[in-house]
């Protein structure tokens, strides 16, 4: 029997910023590894914070997993990206414990963090992605041994000094190729925040769809397209035309801070290659 040792490592998607774990084709997913909470965040008091994490087994077996972190950011274009080296990065000042689990089926767990700021430490926001990464060996349809590690992930956000988010609606764009509608926000601020959109699309003042976009990011210094789902079941795609997206944009503690938006968009006409 052939022996295959495969990695696959898991991918976080910020669309709500939690993880999916990307497996090989044709081999069943290992959903055995449960964290909460998956989004932490934390104001420094004198240079210290401190929270835990749960990590539970869901499964019928035992398993063991290791415990570590990695700083990231958040680009439009790609997405969710690790990082080997950031000026944001939470690690160095970071401590957590155990680094090495074995968890029982049906049982969870609790990593502590605790992280330290040296004295007159610059102000602004420190953050990391703590992975928990467990290793299982399986067959696949053709009866050889896969190695599989499959991670999930938990981010964390540490705030040192007084900080506040500031956030705007920039534009709207049609995304030809994924043929979504997205919204444009910018944050010109040193902290990251969590956003809700409410929103109206309308055409020549005719409202197509009213909805919400809630729990998204927006990383701090940085922007994000957050898609519009307009899509209603039984109805066709958009056509050809100029459209306005009009709403609010929400965040902060219990969504204090509002911004109201009103921006236009074209979807252009595609012709179909060969006619």
């Amino acid at each position: 029997m052939i022996t295959k040792n495969l990695f696959i490592k898991s991918t976080l998607k910020l669309a709500s910023w939690s993880l999916l774990v990307t497996l090989l084709a044709n081999i069943p997913a290992q959903s055995q590894v449960n964290l909460s909470p998956m989004i932490v965040e934390l104001q420094a008091n004198r240079g210290q914070a401190q929270a835990s994490i749960n990590v539970s087994n869901t499964s019928d077996q035992p398993f063991r997993a290791r415990v570590y972190a990695q700083p990231f950011t958040y680009d439009r274009v790609t997405g969710f990206t690790t990082l080997t080296s950031s000026s944001n990065d939470l690690n160095p000042y970071l401590q957590f414990s155990p680094r090495e689990l074995v968890i029982p089926p049906g049982v969870t767990r609790k990593v502590r963090l605790i992280t330290r700021f040296p004295p007159n430490f610059p102000e602004g926001e420190y953050r990391a992605v703590i992975f928990t990464e467990k290793l299982d060996e399986v067959k696949d349809n053709s009866g050889n041994k896969v190695n599989i590690a499959t991670r999930i992930g938990a981010t964390i956000y540490v705030r040192q000094g007084n900080l506040s988010p500031n956030l705007v609606v920039d534009s709207a764009v049609w995304n030809q190729g994924q043929q979504q509608i997205q919204l444009l926000i910018k944050n010109s601020s040193k902290v990251s925040a969590k956003t809700t959109v409410k929103w109206t699309l309308l055409q020549d003042n005719k409202v197509i769809k009213q909805g919400s976009a809630e729990s998204n990011y927006i990383i701090a210094e940085s922007d994000r397209y957050i898609p519009i789902n307009y899509l209603q079941p039984g109805k066709t795609a958009l056509a050809a035309g100029q459209y306005q997206l009009i709403g609010e944009l929400l965040w902060g503690d219990k969504q204090q801070n509002q911004q109201k938006f009103n921006v236009n968009f074209i979807i252009p006409v595609h012709t179909v290659s060969g006619k």
